[in-house]
């Protein structure tokens, strides 16, 4: 339930922080439908370069430079609240590029994409002693 409405302060229902939209309710999928809508922008931008020329390779590495960079940007944060539905979404933006030729077919999934990103982001914590998150830090000061 929300609150009694404050006069002079505005109710918002999404929170934009860092370029990540969230819902009150903690639902990414405004956030998912803005991402997707770039991106098919951007297959659109990459089907004129094909038009004019731009060969398969560099075709692909614009298109993980734009858009695969554009869904993965702060996924550590947001992909665990997506739905089914957003999920679907973003796979078949990966299976539409798959198909006009404008990533390597054996792409992974966004969801192993995140998997591998949520990795190497942990590992580099882990590698960095002075990080705030890093394990070592984090067991001496529960010993505290």
């Amino acid at each position: 339930m929300d609150p009694p409405p404050v006069a002079g302060i505005k109710h918002h229902t999404h929170l934009q922080i860092l370029g990540v939209t969230l819902a009150s309710d903690f639902s990414v999928t405004a956030h998912v439908k803005e991402l997707t809508a770039k991106s098919v922008q951007s297959l659109y931008a990459l089907r004129v370069l094909l038009v004019h020329g731009l060969n398969d390779a560099a075709l692909q590495e614009v298109y993980r430079s734009v858009v695969v960079a554009r869904l993965l940007y702060a996924a550590s944060a947001w992909h665990g609240f997506c739905k089914a539905t957003d999920r679907q979404r973003i796979n078949s933006l990966f299976t539409r590029a798959k198909h006009c030729g404008y990533c390597v077919p054996d792409l992974p999934s966004f969801e192993e994409l995140c998997k591998t990103a949520d990795e190497q982001l942990f590992d580099e914590i882990n590698s960095n002693s002075n990080h705030v998150l890093h394990t070592a830090t984090i067991c001496n000061i529960s010993k505290l």
